[in-house]
Order: structure tokens, then C-alpha cells, then sequence
């Protein structure tokens, strides 16, 4: 097989016009193409009027090695790569070792339990929240009646934070090994509509992805794996070695009782903060890591649409337009666009009681009437929490709890219109644009929410992005707040074996030990621990 890539024909081109234009670009006759398979779609909107359509595709030739020879200058044509998975171990016939432990359900932890499934390891899954089906009820209690469950919410639970989200799935880690075909193929076999294997920029959706974490569980417990739910992890035993390192020896659980253990993937997503509280005390090695806070920005969808696809707008092969977005201030920091949802609305999304935070979720239809994204200025250690690993957690609590204040104590998010902001002036009602965030926005003066240095910040590139996106600092847009679960604020060192620095037989994984941002490339951590976790397990 043969792969071209950059293949650009216009948004509205005939089904003849693939295969004409494959033959046109290498040269070769109609007959010699045997057959094609699309290996993605995206689409170049730069000319907003004249929206291209851009394909890479795996073809099939008569002559491959004629074609490859006479362009192998040519950076868009070369062999099609093998992106079959291969596993790196089996457990022997009739295995009966201690089970591997993975703690954390979500896309990193999932992803090694149905790794650690498939070569036979039989790994225990421990989630201090409930099956994705009781953990979406619970979340629903926050959102309409402002009844926090801390255990069971937006980040805890089967599938984790990804579940409500807008289920993205890609992401800028290099691949080498294709670990994301993996995972988009698991993903296809629970469920997930084959447009992602495709897609440039696929994603899921909420209601989609519920179905699809229950699938792979089943297949995972089909295969010998075991859930614990509503299981709680408090310590960690370890032994001391000769050399100074510890061993990891088992797990002290919520209930009492003790769980051995020799690995353990430590697959916690990014608000697990009693945990990294206990990894700190009980000296595993840590370090505070860079993050974003800032706000959710909401605007009518079809601006956005307007904005960047123009006549096109609203054209089947589109859909829902996204935007991405950075901005780099006179006082030094940076702004930029996260986690932007088309067609979606902005959720609550705290796991501890007294504190507010904001998050965007969308459906795979992305229809619904607001587009959210993140606007968030850049933070890191040595500038802004410099004291020490745990830093960063007690900045976003601190900054969670007054928002919670500002927003009235009752989980209520403060809210305030773009105009107003600019003008540093509270908003007291309401324009043209209304917030989807619930359960319920009270318009204030967002100031009080966060650091002076971060409201300047967004002061400065809101006209900026203007200026690229119209409409985008419309008076009425509408601001939440806050963001600040971004990303991890630590992270657990790990070396080339993929095992704590200083505690052997533990694995950090995935976002919460600050080696992942979002579902795709949590999911390919997954599978590098779980693999690193077998070879352990096999050559001891």
C-alpha cells in the first residue's frame, strides 16, 4: 500500500473527483488505481469562501514501487506504515502471579486494564466512584439541584473526566508505534461511530461515551478482569530497600482491609488531590507542574460558524465549527482557547464541596445552541505557586472557593458579560447571550475570582481574538468561572522504566501524574504503563 497525504479538492467535489484527482497527482492512469481507503479527512478554511476538503489516503497500485521511485522526493507519497499493535507479553499458560492493580477508571486507567486483559494478567480496577450509569445520576444532582456528591461527579467515576466532555480524541504526542489507532479501534469495537479512524479532529461526545466505557468493561471483565467501585485508596505500604528506595507492598482501602500488591498503576485523573496529597506524604516524588486557569467564554454557535466557515456555514461536511486561539500579552503571559466545544454547554465540574469550577461538554451532534472553550492564561511554579509540590492544588482551591462566594455559596457559577469585564465594572444582568452553565450563573465582576495578573491578561487578547474571530468580544458574550482543573498541577516523576523515581513497583500513569492532557493521549499512556507493568511482571 501507498499512502499520499495533502490530497485538497473543493468542499462540494463529486465522488469522481477523488479518484481523478489520485491519479493526476502521482502520475499514473485510472486503471492502475486498484482501490483507495480514506485514512483522514480534514479541512483548510483559511479561505472561509472556499472551504478545501484535505485527504490523506492508503491506495492501492498497480506499480507501488514505480510510484515510490519516481517520487521519492516527495514528502506527501511514501509506503503505507504497519500500525498494527503488537503486544509485549502474555502471561505463561496457567499464570497465577499476583494480579497487577490499576487505580482510576478513566481513559488511562481503562486503557491499561483492558491492556493488562488482553495479555492475560487479570488486573484488579479500583475506582473511589461508581459505574458510569449511578456516577451520571449523581452528576445530574449537582447540575439541576446543586447537590454535590464528592466521590461521584464530573472527574470521579467509570470513564472519568473524559466522560463529560466533548469527548476529543487527538491530540499533538508523537506516535511512532500508532498506540492512538489502538485506542481509536477499541473504541470503534464498543461502540464509537467508525468516522473517527477518519476524521482529522474526531470526537465522541458525552452520551456516546457512556455506552462505550461500559462495553470495554464488560470485554475487560470477559477477559478475567476485575472492578472494585466505590473503593477508595487512604496509603500506601512500603518496604525499605538496601539501596534507599522503597518497594511498594500493598494498599491501605477506605474500608480497612488491605490489598498486596506488586505493581500498581497509579492511573488518578487530574483531581485526585487526596491522593497526591498522600503520595507526598508518604515522600514519593513529586513536582509541582505548569497549568492554566482562567474562565469558559460562551458564544452563539452559529457566530462561530459565521465566523469561520462564511457562506459554507452550516454545510453537512463541517459541522459545528471550532476555533483555536493564543495570545501573547505585555505582561508576559499567554492566553489561548482550551478544550473549545462546538455546539455545547459549559458544566459544573468541581469534586469538592465549597468551591466552583467550570468545565465544556458536548454531544457527538454538537447541536446544541452556545459555543464554549476555555479562556485560560498560562501559570507555573517558580513564577506563581513556588512553594513547593502542592502548590498549584492550594492556588485552585483557593480561587475555587471564591468563586463559590462569588457565585452566591450554592454552587451557582459567577458570570459576567464581555463588555463589562473590559470596562472593569460588575455585570448586573444579562444580554443577548445566555449562559448554558447549571445550576444557575449570578452575574458579577469575575475580578474577584481570579488574579489581578490573569484579568489583565484577558482584558488584553479578548479584541485580539476579536480581530480573528468576529464577534468573539461581543459586549454580550458571556463569562463563567472558573477554569482551573486544565491539566494536573503536579506531576509524579517516573523514569524510562515508566516506575516512580524512589518507589519501585509504582506506576505513575496518565493526567493526574502529569503525563497526559485529554482522553486520546491518556489512553496511549495507558497502554505504554500497562505494557511496562508486563515486562515487569514477566522478566522478574
Amino acid at each position: 500500500m501507498l499512502r499520499l497525504s495533502g490530497l485538497s479538492l473543493p468542499l462540494d467535489h463529486p465522488a469522481e473527483a477523488l479518484p481523478e484527482a489520485i491519479c493526476a497527482r502521482l502520475g499514473v492512469a485510472r486503471e492502475a488505481l486498484r482501490s483507495w481507503t480514506v485514512y483522514r479527512r480534514g479541512n483548510d478554511a483559511r479561505k472561509r469562501n472556499a472551504i478545501l476538503l484535505v485527504y490523506t489516503l492508503d491506495l492501492d497500485l498497480a506499480d507501488e514501487a514505480e510510484v515510490l521511485e519516481r517520487l521519492a522526493g516527495d514528502k506527501d507519497v511514501r509506503a503505507t506504515p504497519d500500525m498494527a499493535y503488537r503486544f509485549v507479553a502474555q502471561a505463561p499458560a496457567g499464570w497465577s502471579g499476583k494480579r497487577p492493580v490499576v487505580i482510576g477508571a478513566g481513559p488511562c486507567g481503562l486503557f491499561a486494564g483492558l491492556i493488562l486483559a488482553q495479555m492475560g494478567f487479570r488486573p484488579i480496577i479500583l475506582d473511589r466512584g461508581k459505574i458510569v450509569r449511578e456516577r451520571t445520576r449523581d452528576t445530574w444532582g449537582l447540575w439541576r439541584r446543586a447537590e454535590l456528591n464528592p466521590d461521584s461527579n464530573v472527574q470521579f467515576g467509570e470513564g472519568g473526566a473524559g466522560t463529560f466532555s466533548d469527548g476529543k480524541l487527538y491530540c499533538r504526542v508523537k506516535d511512532p508505534r500508532f498506540l492512538g489507532r489502538k485506542v481509536l479501534e477499541e473504541f470503534v469495537k464498543a461502540g464509537a461511530p467508525d468516522d473517527i479512524l477518519w476524521e482529522a479532529h474526531p470526537h465522541i461526545g458525552t452520551f456516546r461515551l457512556v455506552t462505550m466505557v461500559e462495553s470495554m468493561r464488560q470485554s475487560i471483565e470477559a477477559l478475567g478482569g476485575e472492578y472494585r467501585w466505590q473503593t477508595r485508596v487512604d496509603d500506601i505500604a512500603l518496604d525499605r530497600l538496601p539501596d534507599g528506595r522503597q518497594r511498594l507492598r500493598g494498599l491501605h482501602l477506605h474500608d480497612g482491609s488491605f490489598l498486596e500488591a506488586d505493581q500498581v498503576v497509579m492511573a488518578v485523573g487530574h483531581s485526585a488531590r487526596p491522593t497526591f496529597e498522600m503520595l507526598h506524604r508518604r515522600g514519593v516524588h513529586m513536582e509541582a507542574k505548569p497549568f492554566s486557569i482562567g474562565v469558559r467564554i460562551e458564544h452563539p454557535q452559529n457566530w462561530v460558524d459565521q465566523a469561520r466557515y462564511g457562506k459554507c456555514a452550516g454545510h453537512p461536511d463541517l459541522g459545528a465549527a471550532a476555533y483555536s486561539l493564543a495570545h501573547h500579552c505585555e505582561n508576559g503571559r499567554t492566553v489561548y482557547s482550551f478544550c473549545m466545544c462546538p455546539g455545547g454547554r459549559v458544566v459544573a465540574a468541581t469534586s469538592e464541596e465549597g468551591r466552583v469550577v467550570t468545565n465544556g461538554m458536548s454531544q457527538y451532534s454538537r447541536a446544541e445552541f452556545n459555543a464554549n472553550s476555555g479562556l485560560v492564561v498560562a501559570i507555573d511554579p517558580a513564577r506563581d505557586y513556588p512553594d513547593g509540590p502542592l502548590a498549584g492544588i492550594a492556588l485552585q482551591r483557593h480561587w475555587e472557593e471564591r468563586a463559590f462566594i462569588a457565585g452566591g455559596s450554592n454552587y451557582w457559577a459567577p458570570g459576567q458579560r464581555v463588555e463589562d469585564l473590559l470596562a472593569g465594572r460588575a455585570s448586573t444582568a444579562l444580554g443577548e447571550v445566555v449562559p448554558s452553565y447549571k445550576p444557575g450563573v449570578t452575574m458579577t465582576d469575575l475580578a474577584e475570582c481570579l488574579p489581578g495578573f490573569a484579568i489583565e491578561a484577558i482584558r488584553e487578547a479578548l479584541p485580539a481574538f476579536g480581530r480573528q474571530i468576529a464577534r468573539y468580544d461581543h459586549p454580550d458574550a458571556v463569562m463563567t468561572g472558573v477554569e482551573t482543573r486544565t491539566s494536573s498541577p503536579v506531576r509524579i516523576t517516573r523514569g524510562k522504566d515508566y516506575q516512580s523515581l524512589n518507589v519501585e513497583r509504582l506506576f505513575p500513569a496518565g493526567e493526574g501524574a502529569g503525563y497526559a492532557g485529554g482522553i486520546l493521549s491518556a489512553a496511549i499512556d495507558g497502554i505504554k504503563v500497562a505494557e511496562a507493568v508486563a515486562r515487569s511482571i514477566v522478566e522478574a
